[in-house]
């Protein structure tokens, strides 16, 4: 028996969950939590399934799912006002919460529907701006509690942050990762710290890109081309940290100590933690250990396999070309 899924809020996150664990087999409620007339939740609820009717659709269009399964997925997700919320929450194993980024409406709206829950369903806040500890305390029984930071389009992006808090017990955050790996979502653990792992990254590069705009190193469209043949291409195959041990750590080094120069500009400077790599000889792959561990490992078939996935990458974009006989 699947666990069924109840989703707080029946705004953009709420809907995106509902569809992925609708795809996936699961019975989902989505609860609408703010209090309305009749009227007015029965044009949300209207709205509401439109959207999801509409993502699955597309999801039919782009080749991930039969059309014939669209209304058979759809009919798996119920959307209930407040008032239901008493009989609902309770018949969920795993509760999902979707509200506005507000810390009193959050922590409002978690302490009642913790209450209405009762002590057995897993409850993860969805927040991309608020710590899990500054949100566990409205929670009863928070050993339950943690949150999970899903990416935009929550029903293609696979990667979901997973954040326990000092009061989150080991039990939840593993049956968490459990339930997502599930339905083939790729789950990752990180410290309640604010940006989590890819907001901390992203804002970084999003600001030097515009940064790039403003000081007229190359039109807006010239350096969107350059992440996507470049950076992204190549990300897409090797992680950061990774890549810092194919190529080696000596190199980021070096790199980051010209850039601050050259551009007079300390947010180049490489953190502490290349500098100990330097002093400390985990250069990365060429010496056996960087920020990982290579001992043991077959460097050319590694290499090969990588090489490989970034063939598939291009033939995927169109990019391959046969070669000149």
């Amino acid at each position: 028996m699947r666990p069924v899924i109840g989703c707080l809020g029946a705004g953009r996150m709420g809907r995106g969950i509902a569809v992925v664990f609708a795809f996936a087999g699961h019975q989902v409620v989505v609860i609408d939590f703010k209090q309305r007339e009749a009227a007015a939740f029965e044009a949300l609820a209207a709205e509401a399934r439109a959207e999801i009717r509409s993502t699955l659709e597309i999801l039919s269009r782009i080749d991930l799912l039969a059309p014939e399964l669209v209304a058979t997925i759809a009919e798996r997700i119920a959307i209930v006002p407040r008032q239901q919320a008493a009989a609902a929450l309770p018949r969920c194993d795993v509760i999902f919460e979707g509200m506005p980024e507000i810390l009193g409406l959050k922590q409002t709206a978690l302490a009642e529907a913790s209450r209405l829950a009762g002590e057995r369903p897993i409850i993860a806040s969805t927040t991309s701006t608020i710590l899990v500890d500054d949100l566990a305390g409205a929670i009863e029984h928070p050993g339950r509690f943690l949150n999970a930071h899903w990416l935009n389009p929550a029903y293609l992006v696979p990667l979901i942050e997973l954040s326990p808090g000092k009061l989150t017990v080991s039990e939840t955050t593993a049956r968490m990762k459990a339930l997502l790996e599930g339905i083939g979502k790729v789950p990752v653990v990180c410290a309640a710290r604010p940006g989590f792992i890819v907001p901390r990254i992203q804002s970084l590069a999003m600001n030097e890109a515009a940064r790039l705009v403003e000081e007229g190193v190359a039109s807006a469209e010239d350096i969107d081309k350059a992440v996507i043949y470049g950076f992204g291409f190549r990300f897409a195959v090797l992680g950061l940290l990774e890549f810092i041990d194919w190529g080696g750590g000596d190199i980021l080094h070096h790199a980051s100590r010209y850039l601050v120069d050259a551009l007079g500009d300390s947010r180049y400077a490489a953190p502490e933690i290349i500098e100990a790599n330097m002093r400390e000889g985990r250069i990365g792959m060429k010496t056996g250990q960087g920020f990982m561990n290579y001992d043991g490992v077959d460097q050319a078939a590694y290499r090969e396999k990588r090489l490989a996935a970034f063939a598939a990458a291009l033939r995927a974009m169109g990019l391959a070309r046969d070669p000149v006989a």
